[in-house]
Order: structure tokens, then sequence, then C-alpha cells
């Protein structure tokens, strides 16, 4: 199963019922608009899931801004949602990939094995003529087991300790003025972690906003060998799951994510930040 999903399969998923649809549409810096734009439209019956209250855990003086929430709470919302270890899940957002990938990742490291993300924003779904609704489901509650998966992640102790290695590729995906520090942002530090290439998340998209297809990611990352490890970060957690997901359909295996990403990385006083542009 792909990880991906059309606008017509998934209103046929919808149709059936059978699936359970998560909106995710958030604006950064204004955390509150994409929950009030959920409460007047949203694919029917689509839960809400918001990345600070749902997606991510609390803020502590190291981890960055959004932190894995504990496999307690997590499991408990999802079972709210009327998600079990089996249902289907299709997870959007209002920008194609950037917090419906973070979702998505969330699900896949604590073990559910069948969620895909819409591969467009839900601006296409309503432009296509799909159904739209204000009704907010009361979904049955359900039971779901969740199981981290250490695999997909890495800590700041390992990213520092495997800085040179060799047989690992480090990826940034905030955009490259960001990432060669010719603009400064709310972080201590400016540029990038040693070492990290630079692939801004919007490049998994197409110029009309769509999440392309495996065969052109595949061409997007040519320059990563795939027997390489892949460590993805961003600002915060959550625009480098779209790199993610985008690598997964590419056919690159060992990819993980540095949750802490560069909040976490520049919290610590001697870790060491480079400027300009980085080549494997």
């Amino acid at each position: 199963m792909s990880n991906l999903i059309t606008l017509e399969e998934a209103f046929q998923k919808l149709k059936l019922g059978k699936t359970v649809f998560i909106d995710t549409c958030f604006v950064f810096g204004r955390p509150e608009l994409g929950y009030e734009g959920y409460l007047q439209e949203h694919i029917p019956s689509a839960v809400y899931f918001h990345l600070d209250k749902d997606l991510s855990g609390p803020i502590l003086t190291h981890g960055g801004r959004h932190p894995i929430p504990s496999k307690e709470e997590f499991a408990r919302k999802l079972g709210e949602a009327g998600i079990d270890n089996d249902t289907h899940v299709i997870v959007y957002d209002n920008e194609a990939g950037n917090v419906a990938a973070r979702c998505w990742w969330l699900l896949k490291y604590f073990g559910h094995k069948h969620v895909q993300m819409l591969n467009r924003p839900l601006s296409h779904w309503k432009e296509a003529g799909y159904p739209i609704t204000n009704e907010i489901p009361s979904p049955d509650v359900k039971k779901y087991i969740a199981i981290p998966n250490e695999l997909l992640t890495v800590s700041m102790e390992n990213v520092r300790t495997h800085l040179h290695d060799k047989g690992r590729v480090l990826i940034d995906a905030r955009k490259k003025k960001v990432y060669t520090g010719e603009e400064n942002t709310k972080y201590p530090k400016i540029g990038h972690i040693p070492g990290a290439l630079n692939y801004f998340w919007e490049v998994v998209l197409s110029k009309e906003g769509v999440f392309q297809e495996g065969e052109q990611q595949l061409k997007t990352f040519q320059a990563i060998p795939k027997e390489k490890e892949i460590i993805v970060y961003c600002g915060a957690g959550v625009t480098a799951c779209p790199n993610i997901l985008a690598l997964t359909e590419a056919g690159y295996e060992n990819v993980k994510l540095y949750v802490g990403s560069w909040g976490d990385w520049t919290s610590y006083e001697n870790n060491l930040t480079e400027c300009g542009e980085s080549s494997l």
C-alpha cells in the first residue's frame, strides 16, 4: 500500500464508511486558526488533531518544540477518534504534506500499518467538488495499542556521536536561506548541523501543490545513495516529515527523524553549527 492516496481514491473510501479521516490543518504562528477552519468545513466524518495539543508532547528545556507525545496519551487520542490498530486512516492538511506528514509519521512510529496521506491539500478536495461539512463527528471509542518503533528516530546524542559517519546522510528540510545562515530565526544559533544537505520540504510537491509520486521523488533525491542511513531534521520536527514520506515513497528504507531537530540541537551550547552549503 502506498503512503499516498488520491482524491478519488479517498472519496471512494469515504463512501464505504470504514476509514477514519484526520484533519490536521494548522497555521504556524496562529495555532488556533486550523481548528477554527475545521469547525467551519472539513471532509465528512473527519476528526481533528492539533499539532501542538495532539501531535506533540510537553515542551521541556531540551527536545525541541514538538516532542513525541507519550504512547499512552497518543493511544488514548487515537482510540477516542475511533481508531484501533486495524483501522484504515487517511490524514490531510491545508498544504498537502506539512502537518499531515507529521501525523502520518507518528502513526507509523506508534505501530500503525494502515495510514495514508491525501496527496493534495483540502482546498483541492473542495475545488474538485467533493463533499465538505461542518458537522462534528462522534466516533465510537476504540482501543489502540501503541508500540513505539525506536528505529524510526534518533536522539541528539546519536546525531552528535555520528556527525562525520560516512554511512549516514543528514538532511535539513528548512528553506535554503535559513539553512545557510543568511536568514536568522528565533533559535539561538544560525546555519545548520555540520555536514547536513539542504532539501527544503516543498521540493516534494509539484508546482500545483500535489505531493509527487515515488518516481519523481527518486529524481529529487537521486544524489543520495539508497544504502545510506538518512537522518532528516527541520526546525521543530514537523516539516522534516514530508521529506521522510517522500524518501519512503522513493524506495529509501533506512530513513529516520531527528525529532528535536534544530531547536533541540541549538539548545546545547557546545553543539557545533556551520553556515553556507554542504555536499556529499
